[in-house]
């Protein structure tokens, strides 16, 4: 299976009332670079977050959305502070007997001092919440694959068809170049019989200078490498998984073919199928800088 870079995936989960709910969101990128957003409670996890999304992809820049909510009533409760009390208690008696005042201190007065009785949130389960984050971003990562997936299967297709009008462009050069040797041949011929007129041509002369003309001109290898190329690339995307470095590689590399085809070609038809040849190689290299 072949994958894009491009993916997006979303899910939400909520028990016991807690919701949670994760986005994530890629393009490509050369590695895989992982920028995780959540809140400061769930900060403790986002090391889990990184190692279990690893498991769902190997590239991309990848945004990773996560929201939480907790819609619990009973998670605050009343905390006393007993040792402040006292000491309370303490400054406040010995204030009454230094300054000669009343000394009517009450209980209600005492729970009215800064921090005796407080309000806090009670601790959360960590592996409750755990199960809770690691099920919503299970999800979100395999709708985010999907989409990947989705994506790379359409890719594929457009790929093989343009290697497939490559296999076209090389199979029309293979057949030109023997033609284009002929009509250079039958050119040169002509041109000498005009300027010696009436005089013998030399037919050894006439087939030294086709042999170097052809020598300069030959892409017999270049072809031969380019369908090697090819049906390297057609193997690859066959094959699938993570291909996008190496298909990047080929492409390279049918792209310097396709250069020395057109630096030796001196016949228009060549260079119109070398130029048809280069624009789809670029469009493949284009695209395959978003496949995984």
């Amino acid at each position: 299976m072949i994958n894009s870079m491009t993916g997006f995936g979303r899910w939400e989960v909520e028990e016991d009332n807690r919701r949670i709910t994760v986005e994530i969101k890629a393009v490509n990128h050369r590695y895989l670079d992982i920028n995780v957003r959540m809140p400061k409670k769930l900060g403790l996890f986002e090391n889990t977050v990184r190692t279990l999304m690893k498991e769902y992809m190997q590239r991309g820049k990848v945004d990773v959305f996560i929201t939480y909510e907790d819609c619990n009533e009973t998670k605050m409760s009343l905390a006393y502070n007993e040792s402040l009390a006292a000491e309370y208690v303490k400054y406040i008696t010995q204030m009454a007997e230094t300054f000669h005042l009343p000394g009517d201190l009450s209980a209600v007065t005492l729970s009215r001092c800064p921090e005796v009785l407080t309000m806090q949130e009670q601790d959360t389960d960590e592996n409750e919440l755990l199960a809770v984050l690691e099920k919503a971003l299970r999800k979100a990562c395999e709708g985010f694959v999907e989409t990947r997936a989705d994506e790379g299967m359409r890719l594929k297709a457009d790929l093989m068809e343009k290697l497939k009008n490559m296999l076209s462009y090389v199979d029309f050069i293979e057949e030109r170049s023997p033609v284009m040797l002929q009509e250079y041949r039958q050119r040169l011929e002509e041109k000498v019989k005009e300027i010696l007129q009436d005089t013998q041509m030399d037919e050894s002369r006439i087939a030294t200078e086709i042999t170097i003309f052809a020598d300069k001109v030959c892409v017999d290898e270049e072809t031969v490498r380019l369908r090697s190329h090819i049906k390297a690339m057609q193997d690859a995307l066959s094959e699938g998984g993570s291909v996008g470095r190496k298909l990047d590689f080929i492409a390279q590399e049918m792209n310097r073919e396709a250069n020395t085809i057109l630096s030796k070609s001196g016949d228009l038809a060549i260079s119109d199928t070398g130029i048809n040849l280069k624009t789809d190689i670029e469009k493949i290299r284009e695209q395959i800088q978003n496949i995984e």
